[in-house]
């Protein structure tokens, strides 16, 4: 019923929305490209920080995957990292 309500909204946008599939999870990010921006910059800033309680270094890669859907050179690096991961997996599990 949750992808049907999806659908329905990217026909009346007449936009795909935007999605980060994290360990099989999906997750829809806002329709906003200064928002998604704004989002990835203050989760790599806060990750910086992550010595302090709550905070976490986990918060950079996140920021830049958030980051990676609106600008060509992060989205390079990830899909770099995405390809040598495989090969890397493929190695080990003939």
């Amino acid at each position: 019923m949750g992808t049907e309500v999806e659908q329905e909204l990217e026909r009346a946008a007449g936009e795909k929305l935007r999605r980060i599939r994290i360990f099989g999870r999906e997750f829809v990010l806002p329709q906003s490209r200064l928002v998604r921006v704004i989002i990835g910059f203050v989760l790599v800033f806060l990750g910086f920080l992550g010595f302090l309680p709550i905070l976490g270094f986990w918060m950079i890669p996140l920021g830049l995957l958030v980051l990676s859907y609106e600008f060509a050179a992060i989205r390079r690096w990830r899909r770099r990292f995405v390809v040598q991961w495989g090969r890397r997996n493929g190695r080990r599990n003939p």
